[in-house]
């Protein structure tokens, strides 16, 4: 749960009212994208609940990159990709916070994941995933969303030994190419990622 000490939520309300003012919703990062995405999540949705991965099993992952880090996150957890959203800073919020957002007229927060590995967040703006169980709970700021593809368990390694402690949670796996698969239950479960904006008024 995040430490509201130092922030500023008369502030964060007012812009948050400005932005639900002028607010539109985001555009998809591009008709094929959005697509890909789409196809990928009907599939997911279509196979029965519960069941594990078996040796040699595809997934469909969600890659893109974030503080020149490749990720791969399965694309059930990824309702959506928007490219045109403002986010609004909360000065004082925990580094790994980059700030709040509105999404079909709801608050969501937007995450950094480079502080969750020990490295510094990037600078600048880029397309948000949102992610989510069973609906969005976290859009998480990348540089860029780079395709939506099919991952083999038999081709991928175990969690590089250099992975900050940290992040070894977080982890599930690695890409021959480095890319870090990302356990999306482990990520929507983490304590950092959990932000309590009910008492703040803000939504």
């Amino acid at each position: 749960m995040a430490d509201s000490k130092g922030i500023d939520w008369d502030a964060a309300r007012a812009k948050l009212s400005r932005l639900a003012a002028a607010h539109e919703e985001g555009a998809s990062l591009s008709p094929e994208a959005a697509s890909a995405l789409l196809d990928a999540r009907a599939r997911e949705l279509a196979r029965p609940p519960g069941a594990e991965p078996t040796p040699g099993a595809l997934r469909e992952v969600v890659r893109f990159r974030a503080a020149g880090q490749r990720y791969a996150l399965e694309s059930r957890f990824v309702l959506e990709v928007v490219r045109a959203t403002e986010v609004v800073p909360l000065p004082g919020a925990p580094v790994v916070l980059r700030g709040l957002t509105l999404l079909h007229g709801a608050v969501l927060p937007v995450v950094e994941l480079a502080p969750l590995f020990g490295r510094a967040p990037a600078q600048g703006s880029g397309p948000l995933l949102v992610v989510g169980a069973e609906g969005p709970e976290l859009g998480i700021r990348a540089e860029e969303v780079e395709e939506v593809t099919l991952l083999s368990s038999q081709d991928l390694l175990p969690p590089p030994t250099t992975l900050a402690e940290e992040g070894l949670g977080l982890v599930s796996a690695a890409d021959r190419d480095g890319t870090l698969l990302l356990d999306g239950a482990a990520l929507l479960g983490d304590g950092r990622l959990v932000f309590d904006l009910s008492d703040e008024g803000v939504v």
